[in-house]
């Protein structure tokens, strides 16, 4: 197989396989990220038209009505979207190697991490800096409390409330309220609590 028909590092991290991160393109994106970022968290929260200019050059997709507190922290940026009238609060993680796609009118309590970046469980892969990463998606008016943790690979169905400091594992149906590490599903909503 000739050089040239290799997958770049980042086209083998956009479709899910094994990538080096150190790979001087996506460095070079990391670091224009880790720029972006910096400036965002920088802003007065007195101009909200120049945070929300800084967020949409930072993100892939923000709609209306979208709040974001500063600080924010992304790997890259442009694989998040936001949907509109979405509140993210203070100190959130998006780690974005996949995509991350946050619906509409979703909420988020302070210090809520999004991971998509997986790494080889065998240790000489992990010692090579192998890794990968698994999309998320988080449905529309989905509340997540203050500390949740998303793990690569996770869907959260539309109107679910994950309780504050939920590690949520695996996908999570809509309408049901979870709880707990690992997170798991303690009632449908509409169901009085037991």
């Amino acid at each position: 197989m000739s050089d040239n028909a290799r997958p770049s590092q980042k086209e083998a991290m956009l479709s899910g396989e094994l990538y080096l991160a150190d790979d001087p393109e996506l460095a070079a994106e990391a670091l224009h990220a880790a720029v972006l970022s910096e400036r965002y968290n920088a802003t007065s929260a007195a101009d909200p038209e120049a945070r929300r200019a800084v967020l949409a050059e930072l993100l892939g997709e923000v709609g209306e009505g979208v709040e974001v507190r500063p600080p924010l922290r992304v790997d890259y940026g442009y694989q998040t979207t936001i949907g509109p009238r979405t509140f993210i609060n203070f100190g959130a993680v998006l780690l974005d190697v996949a995509r991350i796609t946050i619906g509409a009118d979703v909420q988020m309590g302070p210090n809520v991490q999004i991971l998509t970046p997986t790494h080889p469980v065998d240790p000489e892969p992990r010692r090579a800096k192998w890794e990968a990463a698994e999309p998320i998606t988080i449905g529309d008016n989905v509340w997540l409390g203050g500390g949740v943790i998303v793990c690569p690979g996770v869907t959260i169905g539309e109107n679910t409330v994950v309780g504050a400091g939920a590690v949520v594992t695996k996908d999570l149906p809509a309408n049901v309220v979870a709880v707990g590490n690992p997170a798991r599903v303690i009632r449908t909503i509409g169901e009085p609590e037991a």
